[in-house]
């Protein structure tokens, strides 16, 4: 029997990995209610992508869950070692993958890059937004119909365990349920790029190879061997590891040549160690595709994440390209539904969101892709936000403070010391949305490019939209550039 659900939603999310965790985390935070579901009843426990990008670090601390996502992860320098096999990593070469050293960030980011496995990820992602009292989180519950309306639209979502069916109206669905999207599919949303471009396997397994690298320790491990050539990357505490190898064409996951003894075998192989204690616990298989679909929306449906685009695994860019989505559609859905903004804003989710995407295709389709120094892709993951820069100690009081983490969920004005000019205008605005000011001292204002009667505005992802150098006709000046945030014409300019 069908039900009907009799309670309009604003958001429904399908699918929990990290877009639509991301997505409903970034709405529940903006007092948006939003619910998740997924088809699974446990997320998944294989450890997939391991490389969380600067960004995505910085996201995850303004949630206050940085500690709890490292502490599940490896400490390591996120460098590639080239090595024939373990054992010999003494004689190893390091190059660059495209993500800053911890000295590196340092200098640009409050965070760096951490090394965690997704299933890890997932969960305390999973754990903050059942938290979160506008969430809500239904495993074990398949999307099987929709229908797009000028004004919603109207799932049917089914039971994996009991088998029924019900009926739900949402203003806006949010498609995160992966690279065979059963919403993208029943859009009619086609994928262009190639697919198949190579075939691998992993094995998760656990072993004892720290005490074999020792103090070399890397993000990925590049393996030579001739009978044993692979990638080695940490998974997590507890010696947990993944093993990949190409496919050789034609043979399954279940062909003899990859059974778990030979593939324990060719660990050992790799590691340089024929009586190390291997542990095998999962074998998976998948294939490399460089794909992006032909538009990320329609109506008031959203693709984010591999629902939208899939990357190859060079670079690392897949899982960070779909968190960074999830938190630009879900600030931009939260300033629309709290009336903050017109429906149009949503046209800059795909606007802004695709030729980073696109640059991230274009790399992970490189060979090289993987090997690129650190700083040189950081404007694509940083994508134009302001600068970080520590508060003077006087300044901050309660700890150490980034201007990043001053940003708020509507407008954020930065002044620097003479500010009253600026804070009586954004008093004054006649805005829909909030407009947090933020009083700096000369120094710290000085690094963003404020002199002592200027301002900076931006938006929640640090994404400047005005900056002035003095406080002539202030109240003017910011009326407009708040207005252009929220004007269709404004935006349809702009674009």
């Amino acid at each position: 029997m069908l039900k009907i659900d009799p309670k309009r939603r604003p958001v429904t999310v399908v699918g929990a990995g990290p877009a639509g965790l991301t997505t409903a985390i970034t709405l529940a935070r903006q007092g948006i209610e939003c619910v998740l579901v997924e088809r699974r009843a446990e997320l998944s426990s294989m450890p997939r992508a391991t490389a969380v990008s600067t960004r995505s670090m910085e996201l995850v601390r303004s949630w206050g869950l940085e500690n709890e996502l490292r502490a599940g992860g490896d400490d390591v320098e996120w460098t590639l070692l080239e090595c024939e096999t373990l054992a010999q990593a003494a004689s190893g070469a390091e190059f660059a993958l495209g993500l800053p050293t911890t000295g590196q960030a340092e200098l640009v980011s409050p965070t760096s890059p951490a090394c965690v496995p997704q299933d890890h990820l997932e969960a305390v992602l999973l754990r903050h937004l059942r938290s979160l009292p506008n969430a809500s989180v239904e495993l074990g519950t398949d999307l099987i119909d929709l229908n797009v309306s000028p004004d919603g639209v109207c799932v049917s979502l089914r039971d994996r365990e009991t088998g029924e069916v019900r009926r739900v109206d949402t203003r806006y669905l949010v498609a995160s349920d992966g690279a065979h999207s059963v919403v993208r599919d029943a859009l009619g949303i086609a994928m262009r790029g190639p697919d198949r471009l190579g075939e691998a396997i992993t094995v998760l397994f656990r072993a004892p190879l720290w005490e074999l690298v020792g103090a070399r320790r890397h993000g990925i491990y590049s393996i030579t061997h001739s009978g044993a050539a692979g990638t080695m990357l940490p998974a997590g505490h507890g010696d947990r590891w993944l093993f990949g190898i190409e496919r050789e064409p034609g043979l399954d996951l279940f062909d003899d040549k990859y059974t778990r003894s030979r593939l324990a075998a060719r660990i050992r192989l790799a590691a340089g160690s024929p009586t190390l204690p291997v542990r095998i616990e999962r074998t998976g298989a998948f294939s490399f595709a460089a794909q992006l679909a032909d538009r990320f929306s329609d109506g008031n449906v959203f693709l984010v994440g591999d629902a939208a685009h899939r990357a190859t695994p060079r670079g690392g860019t897949g899982m960070n390209s779909a968190i960074a989505d999830g938190f630009d559609l879900g600030w931009k859905l939260a300033w629309v539904l709290h009336g903050w903004a017109e429906p149009s804003l949503l046209d800059t989710y795909e606007a802004e969101r695709r030729p980073i995407v696109e640059h991230n295709l274009a790399r992970s389709v490189d060979p090289n892709g993987s090997r690129r120094p650190g700083p040189r892709e950081l404007h694509a993951d940083l994508a134009g936000r302001i600068a970080h820069t520590w508060l003077a100690p006087e300044a901050d009081g309660a700890g150490r403070t980034s201007s990043l983490d001053l940003i708020g969920h509507g407008l954020t004005l930065f002044t620097g010391p003479a500010a009253g000019a600026w804070e009586r205008a954004a008093t004054a605005a006649v805005v829909d949305m909030p407009i947090d000011v933020r009083r700096l001292d000369h120094v710290t204002g000085r690094t963003l490019g404020i002199g002592a009667g200027g301002a900076l505005l931006v938006r929640p992802d640090g994404m400047p939209i005005g900056s002035w150098p003095t406080h002539a006709d202030v109240a003017a000046t910011l009326r407009l550039a708040a207005e252009s945030m929220i004007s269709a014409d404004s935006l349809r300019r702009a674009a």
